[in-house]
Order: C-alpha cells, then sequence, then structure tokens
C-alpha cells in the first residue's frame, strides 16, 4: 500500500516544508495578490488548468500556483487544501497530474473520456465522484431535429488536502462558484474539500431544476398544440421531445444513489448540505417522472387524433363513392344498347333522367351530411 493510501501521505513532512517556505517567500518578495482582487482572475497554468488555488481556513492563499506547487503548499499546513479546475483535459495533461496527486489510473482514464454513469468510487483515500450536467438549448418552435437538452461530464476527486473538478462540455461552469465561496461562504469554505465538493453538486443539480423547469415549458406548448382543433403538434417533434427527456433523465435519476452515500460517508457539519442538495435532486426525478407520464400520454392522444382523422377520410371517400355510384348505376342503364326501353320514345325523357339523377344525390348528400360523414 502507497503512502497515499495509507493516510500518512498528506501528514506535514520536513520535505515538503522545506519545498513550500521559498515559494512562499518568493510570493512575498514579489508583491503577489489575490487572483480575485484585482478582478483579472486566476492565471491559467495550463491548457487545461481554469484555476488553482490554496485555502487555509477558508481563505484563499495569495499567490498564483502551478499544481505541483500547490500542492505542496497544501501539504505544509494542516488547514490548507488545494482546489485543481480543470476543463476538458487531454489524456498526457491528466496523466501528469495524476502522477502528482496519486489518483488512480481507472479513475483518471474516466475523467479523460467522460463518458461515466454518475456513480462514487473509493480509491484509497480519493473519492471520485461522476455526475452528469445538464443545460437547456433554447428554440424557436420543437421540431424533429430540435436540440432541447445538452448535457456534459462533470468528475470531482476529492482527497485529505485536495479537490479536482474535471469539467466537460458548457454546461455548469464553476467560476461562480469559486467566487461565491471565497467571497460570501468563507464558513463553509473552512470544512476542506468536502465543502467544494457540496457546492459544486448543488450547482449541477440547481441546472437540473432550471433545465425541468423550461422543459415543462415546451411540454406544456407541445400539450396545448395537441389538444388545439386543427393545429395539432406532429408525432415527430413529440418523439424528439421524449428522446431529449430520456436523455436528461439519464443524467439526473442514476445520481440518486452517489448522493446517499456521500450523505452517510461524510462528517456531519457538511452532511446536512449534501441532503438539502438530495432533497432537489428528488424533486427533479419526480418531475422527470412526471413529463415521462405525460409524454407518452400525449403521444397516445395525439396517435388516436391521427386515427380518428383517418377514419374521418375514410368516412369521407366513402360518402362521395356512394354519390358517384347514382350516376353510374343511371349511365350504365341507359348506355344499354336495348331495342325495347319505353322511355326513350317519351319526349321528356332526358330532363327526367337528370332530375331523378339529381334528387337522389341531393337526397343522399344530405342524409351522409346530417350523420356526419361530410
Amino acid at each position: 500500500m502507497s503512502e497515499r493510501e495509507s493516510g500518512t501521505w498528506s501528514r506535514s513532512k520536513p520535505l515538503s516544508r522545506a519545498l513550500a517556505a521559498p515559494v512562499r517567500a518568493m510570493n512575498r518578495f514579489l508583491g503577489t495578490a489575490d487572483g480575485h482582487a484585482d478582478g483579472a482572475g486566476p492565471r491559467n497554468t495550463g491548457n487545461a488548468v481554469v484555476d488553482c488555488g490554496v485555502y487555509a481556513a477558508g481563505v484563499r492563499l495569495p499567490g498564483h500556483f502551478t499544481p505541483d506547487e500547490a500542492l505542496q503548499l497544501a501539504c505544509s499546513r494542516d488547514d490548507a487544501f488545494v482546489w485543481l479546475g480543470l476543463h476538458e483535459p487531454g489524456e498526457e495533461e491528466m496523466t501528469a497530474i495524476a502522477k502528482t496527486y496519486g489518483l488512480h489510473e481507472l479513475a483518471v482514464e474516466d475523467a479523460v473520456k467522460a463518458e461515466q454513469r454518475p456513480k462514487l468510487e473509493n480509491f484509497g483515500s480519493v473519492h471520485f465522484l461522476a455526475m452528469r450536467t445538464a443545460k437547456y438549448v433554447p428554440h424557436g418552435e420543437l421540431t424533429e431535429t430540435s436540440q432541447v437538452v445538452e448535457t456534459g461530464q462533470m468528475m470531482i476527486f476529492i482527497g485529505e488536502q485536495f479537490v479536482i473538478t474535471v469539467r466537460h462540455g458548457d454546461a455548469s461552469e464553476l467560476g461562480t462558484v469559486r467566487a461565491d465561496l471565497e467571497n460570501e461562504r468563507a464558513v463553509l469554505l473552512e470544512q476542506g474539500p468536502w465543502a467544494v465538493a457540496y457546492a459544486v453538486t448543488d450547482r449541477v443539480v440547481d441546472h437540473y431544476l432550471v433545465v425541468a423547469d423550461q422543459v415543462e415549458a415546451d411540454l406544456d406548448i407541445i400539450e396545448e398544440g395537441v389538444f388545439t382543433r386543427g393545429a395539432g403538434s406532429p408525432i415527430q417533434a413529440i418523439y424528439q421531445m421524449k428522446r431529449e427527456l430520456v436523455e436528461f433523465r439519464r443524467a439526473v435519476v442514476p445520481l440518486q444513489r452517489p448522493l446517499a452515500t456521500i450523505v452517510a460517508i461524510v462528517p456531519k457539519r457538511i452532511g446536512k448540505y449534501f441532503r438539502d442538495v438530495q432533497d432537489h435532486l428528488t424533486r427533479t426525478v419526480e418531475q422527470v417522472s412526471s413529463f415521462d407520464d405525460l409524454l407518452n400520454s400525449i403521444l397516445q392522444a395525439r396517435l388516436a387524433q391521427v386515427t380518428v382523422d383517418q377514419n374521418n377520410d375514410m368516412r369521407k371517400i366513402a360518402a362521395w363513392a356512394a354519390i358517384a355510384t347514382v350516376w353510374t348505376a343511371g349511365a350504365g342503364v341507359y348506355g344499354m344498347n336495348f331495342r325495347h326501353m319505353p322511355e326513350l320514345d317519351w319526349l321528356y325523357s332526358y330532363p327526367a333522367w337528370w332530375a331523378i339523377i339529381l334528387g337522389v344525390s341531393v337526397l343522399l348528400y344530405r342524409a351522409l351530411r346530417r350523420n356526419g360523414w361530410l
């Protein structure tokens, strides 16, 4: 078992203190300030590194650090930890970070591929949480090709003195989460890496609620279109909405079990925050389930409408065919080449034929109209 897995790696060591002391001294000499003090934001220390900060007692330490320097500085203090934020890292960069922070190779592979089902795994002293993010895509009109929900991936590595967030996609950006923790919720930040994990999870689930509300508005429009006379929504658009809802469901529903596990293993002081996130997730799951049932009902109602419309069309065709049969029968009788037909010698036979045919046609039309066939 490695030092990291045995739990002794994260203790303060003379070597780490010796390496971290020159870093702090150089920061004081250069007069570097907190990256948020001047509004310029943190320095991007790599292609995938969005931000790398060291926090002690709920306060971000001044200066800019590489991931290696940040971990060395955090290990030199008992109350410090690193928050390393990554956006779509490549395999080489993620492997280098994994060597520095002691991440398991299987979790690193999951973080790079970003095709994971929501889950929580434990690799020694490091927990790995995978979630799917969701974002509503605005659209003017729902069609068979409209994208309604865009999903991404969020992975979190939670160690004793570090938390690494890996984001894939544009949903659930974390800049405002970091700023809120640093400026408004320093007391929560004092509780360490799990506090960051809570804030990130809370942001992801809050976006679920936003997407659910906007999807509900789309379903109301579809339902209104289906039950508005003469303005039925096309079946292709309803089916596309069902597919988008399935994708959203795959992001929301599987997250219930990992959250329940987190509530059971984290300290009580942070567990109450995760229970609040769990409540919000439960609400979203209930909404998604009701949306699925409603969309199935809408689809069945639309299919029934299509069947009724087809039956109505067939009845109209049959009604007009019945009227046409009167003319066909009259023409067929008088088209026969019989020599002895008494009415042929009658002066008014031709007008009488027209009068009989038109009369029968009008009577038949009125009868079919009264019965709803025309």
